[in-house]
Formats: C-alpha cells, structure tokens, sequence
C-alpha cells in the first residue's frame, strides 16, 4: 500500500484528479435485459448474405435495480462512441432510470466492420456507407434501455472467470526488416481471462450477461462488410444457446495491443478486395491493409468464396468464446439476491503531446507540446463486483495490473466505455518504448497514464466500499 501511495504523489504532481461517488443501500435486486437491431439499411454494393447472426447490429441493455437505485450496462455494436454521443446517452438514461449519470456504463464493441457514428476517419469509415444518414443511435440506446426496465424481474447475480486462447499481443518485431510492426506475438503480454457477470431469474433461467474479453475486432476491416465480427457472434451464441431468452453484452477489456491470433481470413478478403492474389499461406497483412487504408488502391467487392471464409472465421471464434462463456456460468455458484450498487467517477489528466512528423510504424516520431488528455475513468460496484470503465483504448498490461492491485478479487476492466478521450491509444509506460502505430500516435506523454489510470481506479473502487 505505502509503494502505492508514493506512486501517487508523484502521479499527482503530473496529473489533475477530480471524482464523485454515488453508494446505494442494500436492497432486493431486480434485473431486466433488452436489445435493439441497430444494423443499417444494406449498401448495394455490399448486401448481407444473412447466412450468419454477426451480420446484425444490435444495442444490448442490462437494467439493475436493488429498490433504493438504478443501474444500466449498455453496449452497442459500433467502432466508438463519441463524448458527445456519450453526453446526450448518459444524461437522458439518467432520467429515465432516475439513477446518477455514475451508475451507466456505455460501451462499444469496437467492431470495425460496423457503420458506427462517424467511422473511423483516414481508416476508411470502417465500412461504413458515406451517404447513410447520421446514426440514430442515442435514441437506440435509450430505446434499449426502456425496454429492459419494463423487463425488470427478481434476480441474482455472481460472478466468473474463464480463459480463452483467441487473442494475441499485436505488437511485434518483423523477422526480416527487424522493425515494430503489427503482427501476432506470441511472448507478448495478453490476458486470456473471459469476466462474466451473470444475472439469473429466481427460476435459475439467465436474464442477462455481460461478458468482458480482450480482442480487436478486426477480422473484417476494410471488407466493406457490416458486422458485429467476433463479438456479435459470441452474443448471438450465446443468446440462442437459451432461445433468445436471456441478451448477452460483450465488452472490451483491455484490447489497444491485442488482436484475434487469426488474422488469415481478413487479410485474405482484404487481399481479395484490392486485387491481390490469394495464397493458402499467412499473407504479411500491412503490406495489404496499407495501400487500401491509405487510399492508395480502390477497393472492389471481396471474392465471395473468400468472404464466406472470412464469416466463418468469425463466427468460429464466437462458438468458441460463446462456449467458454456458457462453461463459466454454468460452474458460477455463488449468487447475492440483495446486492449493493454503488458508484463513481473521476478525471484524471495527463501531459499532452503531437506528432510533427509522419510514418505509420519502424520509426521513432518526433513531438511537440500539446493540451492535456483528460481521461474518464468509472467504477460501478454490484454485490461484490468491481466494474471499472476507461473511456479509451488501453493496453493490457495495465488492466492486468490494476486487478493485481485491486482489493476486490472480482475487478474488471471495460474500455472504450463512457465516451472518447482525447488520448489515442493509452499504452503502459514499457511498450512506450516501442515504435508501433498505437504507441507514434498516441497524444500521451509516456510517464503519466499507466500510474493515474491504475491509481485513480483503486481510488474509486475503495469509495465504491465506504
């Protein structure tokens, strides 16, 4: 604790805290569940086949209520969700739940196969169709979560962890140019744990889950295809496992240097769109991703022997996560009928910086001063539970961190979650050292973030416990 605390002071003489906490009494729990087909009117150019679940678009919604407040954990099948998406969201579920803004958590799925607000801009929307209309999501949203508070029914909720072998650390040395790219690492960090919170009807029947896993969903970038990938196939497993009466929720964990180790599939579609041949091998997927994402090569329509390839992959993963899922809530024994729900939230602020040179990745960037990255963080306790919530990409050394300091054994991270900071990618403090495109991009002075995010989460949790 004392090696804590000093880390602390020092953080603080870089950063700027502020935080609320909202604690609830203990009370009966009722849980209600929901989702919302989100999922676009088809481009033409790229019609669905309908063959797989992960090619709809949903927003899923989990309503808590322990009779003296309210809680909401939400999800959308989007890339991101902008601070000001978050603002309008937050502050009218507020309302409608008549519970602090402290006790919503919103997240993306970060499916980059998704027609989500805005894109990603200069990565080629993400697929997202540039003459579709504004995205209706907050209304989506709030939609979702009206829904699961009619749905509101005696329940219990436990907690479990499982393991699966899916994802990768992305950053690693290339053998032949011996320079930082993105391709799997097998010795990198990169956390196998699968967070399950389960809620269940006093029956026993699963009401809701909401299931934390550290993977980019990127197996259909640039594709032109519209789909939840991986994420949206392990919801949809895991729903129809139980007739589609229960709404399964997938979150990010701490995924800004993780991947899906198998990325032959996207890079083989991805190939095919740029009119590249198609080998049987493991293609080097930059030399591929760049010319399209850079706008150098006009993509066309994917093979379709290639694409439903691709589908299938992702569709895997997601029986393959949905069954580990599945496996952790059948062996979850202990359940609380009564538990306490408390909250809150903070900022922290770190140095700025912006690149003033250009270069994905192999070379060190140079920088100049900038304005400080804010960054929210957020901890929403049920029973014995820690929910934390960064809204930002974050690297998984420091979830695996903060769960190794954590009081509570039940710690989870969720990122991408009540907004955007203005930071980038957040890496920890080593992999700053590293020359990869998250780490040149990032608008944080290295120094700062690891420390402040760690330590003002463990702040949070221990005011979530007075």
């Amino acid at each position: 604790m004392g090696k804590r605390r000093t880390l602390g002071l020092l953080v603080v003489l870089m950063c700027s805290l502020c935080w609320t906490a909202v604690i609830s009494a203990q009370g009966t729990l009722r849980v209600g569940a929901a989702r919302v087909d989100i999922t676009p009117s088809a481009d033409p150019a790229h019609p669905p086949s309908g063959k797989y679940a992960h090619e709809k678009l949903y927003v899923r919604a989990i309503v808590l209520d322990n009779g003296s407040t309210r809680a909401a954990l939400i999800a959308a099948d989007q890339g991101m969700l902008s601070e000001q998406i978050w603002q309008a969201a937050s502050k009218q579920l507020a309302v409608e739940l008549n519970c602090p803004v402290e006790n919503i958590v919103i997240s993306a799925t970060h499916t980059h196969s998704g027609w989500g607000p805005g894109g990603f801009p200069g990565m080629g929307g993400l697929g997202r169709n540039p003459n579709e209309p504004p995205s209706p999501i907050v209304g989506q949203i709030l939609d979702a979560a009206r829904q699961a508070k009619k749905n509101l029914q005696p329940a219990r909720v436990g907690f479990g962890t499982g393991k699966s072998y899916l994802n990768v650390n992305r950053d690693a040395v290339d053998g032949d140019t011996h320079l930082w790219t993105q391709a799997p690492n097998l010795d990198g960090p990169s956390d196998k744990t699968v967070a399950v919170i389960e809620f269940l009807a006093t029956s026993g029947q699963p009401i809701a889950v909401y299931m934390d896993y550290a993977m980019h969903p990127v197996n259909g970038f640039l594709t032109g295809l519209t789909s939840a990938d991986f994420a949206g196939a392990t919801s949809r497993y895991v729903e129809q496992a139980f007739d589609d009466k229960m709404v399964a929720v997938f979150v990010q964990g701490a995924s800004g240097d993780q991947n899906p180790l198998y990325l032959r599939a996207g890079t083989n579609a991805m190939a095919s769109s740029g009119g590249v041949p198609i080998t049987g091998f493991v293609m080097t997927r930059e030399t591929i991703e760049a010319p399209i994402r850079d706008g150098k090569v006009k993509p066309g329509p994917v093979d379709p022997k290639v694409e439903d390839v691709l589908e299938r992959v992702m569709d895997s993963e997601g029986v393959l996560l949905g069954e580990e899922v599945i496996r952790v809530m059948t062996n979850t024994k202990q359940l609380h009928a009564t538990p306490t729900i408390a909250a809150a939230q903070e900022f922290v602020t770190c140095p700025g910086r912006k690149r003033t040179d250009s270069g994905r990745e192999g070379m060190a960037g140079t920088y100049q001063d900038a304005e400080p990255v804010n960054i929210r963080l957020g901890v929403l306790r049920i029973a014995n539970i820690e929910v934390t919530s960064v809204d930002a990409e974050v690297y998984n050394p420091i979830a695996q961190r903060l769960k190794r300091e954590s009081p509570m054994a039940n710690t989870l991270m969720v990122t991408l979650a009540n907004g955007r900071a203005n930071s980038g990618y957040i890496p920890n403090d080593t992999a700053f050292g590293a020359q990869t495109f998250q780490v040149l991009g990032s608008s944080l002075k290295p120094g700062c973030a690891e420390t402040a995010i760690v330590n003002g989460l463990l702040d949070l949790i221990s005011a979530t416990q007075k």
